[in-house]
């Protein structure tokens, strides 16, 4: 989705885009994701506004013609099921009202107005309006095919060809070499082995989630409902398993139940336990998915860095190097954001945001080359 993203605003800032994949479209993180375009479990700072500036992006993205992507503005729900985690919940957003969040304070009594279905006795929630979801596969391949680049699917990168003082020209493929003056690094996952091919350090490591899909259903649940514990597990830095119940409904029928996290490397046997786990915090929101059937369930990896921004703009250890990856479990929401910030980078534009945070090479302790 990234890719996709910084292909689009890349080839509408005049430029020619080439997308090399070493699979097809959506073939990795972006297409066992579930689409969340989320404001609502961000603190105030960088991805904050990274994220508020994607949302505002992703409405004028759905108005286009020919890019029709399920997308839906339907709001999200967040619920706290203690009177502490309600007073918790509240402080946070708190802060992020300074920064541009709507986030509307829901009481008890009112909380089956917005979901009829919730299990009783919650202590209260916050309603974010701004909250959305696409369906991320046919999203990414609409801002592809939108953008007009020419793809180079099944091309596996093998090598950055870089000039004898370091300057990037392009990539070397196993089906041979793509001569260009920059190359952005949008591999997701795979950014920190992209970079590394490079000679540059970028600590993308792969955090596992698995998500669990239902049988179609008629629209039974509003919003994207999740528990407030949920924006701590998206913080943390642990590599044990964590779960928190995220549940959302989609256009097509299934009910999309989310969320685990935890670092394993790229395995992606079936956990019974992250999946028990998935459909005990599903019952416990919507008791009435006890009686439901899981169809199936999946896993990807989200890309994670440690200080949990993501790396987007040029690396001066490669010159003509750009990053746009480590965007972790929100790279579908950030995707728009990204690639107008990437083509601001590649055409000398102002930055819409502040680019510091997100600088790629913040990770060198000595802020020199890795070669």
């Amino acid at each position: 989705m990234v890719g996709a993203a910084c292909a689009l605003y890349a080839a509408r800032a005049g430029l020619d885009v080439r997308v090399v994949d070493r699979g097809p479209v959506a073939g990795g993180t972006t297409g066992a994701g579930e689409g969340n375009l989320l404001v609502s479990d961000k603190e105030p700072g960088p991805e904050l506004e990274l994220a508020l500036l994607s949302a505002r992006l992703w409405a004028e993205l759905a108005e286009e013609p020919g890019t029709a992507m399920e997308y839906e503005p339907k709001g999200g729900l967040v619920v706290a099921s203690t009177p502490g985690a309600l007073a918790a919940l509240r402080d946070f957003t708190a802060g992020q009202r300074t920064a541009g969040v709507t986030a509307v304070p829901v009481g008890a009594d009112r909380l089956r107005e917005l979901e009829p279905h919730l299990a009783p006795g919650m202590a209260g929630g916050v309603h974010y309006p701004q909250d959305a979801q696409v369906m991320p596969a046919l999203a990414a391949a609409r801002l592809l095919r939108a953008s007009g680049a020419r793809t180079h699917l099944g091309h596996t990168v093998t090598g950055v060809l870089r000039t004898a003082d370091g300057t990037v020209y392009g990539v070397r493929t196993d089906r041979g070499d793509i001569h260009a003056p920059a190359v952005v690094n949008a591999a997701g996952t795979w950014g920190g082995e992209l970079a590394a091919l490079a000679g540059v350090r970028l600590p993308v490591l792969p955090r596992r989630g698995f998500v669990l899909v239902t049988e179609p259903l008629p629209r039974m649940i509003r919003h994207k409902v999740y528990a407030a514990d949920y924006v701590a597990d998206v913080a943390s830095d642990s590599a044990a398993l964590r779960t928190s119940p995220v549940v959302e409904g989609t256009a097509a029928g299934p009910v999309l139940i989310g969320a685990t996290r935890e670092r394993v490397g790229f395995d992606r046997s079936l956990s019974l336990p992250a999946v028990r786990a998935l459909a005990a915090g599903a019952i416990a929101l919507f008791p009435f998915l006890e009686r439901i059937r899981a169809l199936r369930t999946y896993a990807g990896f989200r890309p994670y860095l440690p200080d949990h921004l993501p790396a987007i703009g040029p690396d001066p250890r490669a010159p003509g190097l750009f990053h746009a990856c480590g965007h972790e479990g929100a790279g579908i929401g950030l995707a728009p954001g990204t690639g107008r910030l990437i083509a601001q980078a590649l055409t000398g534009g102002a930055p819409e945001l502040d680019p510091v945070p997100f600088r790629p090479e913040r990770f060198d302790t000595d802020g020199g080359d890795a070669r």
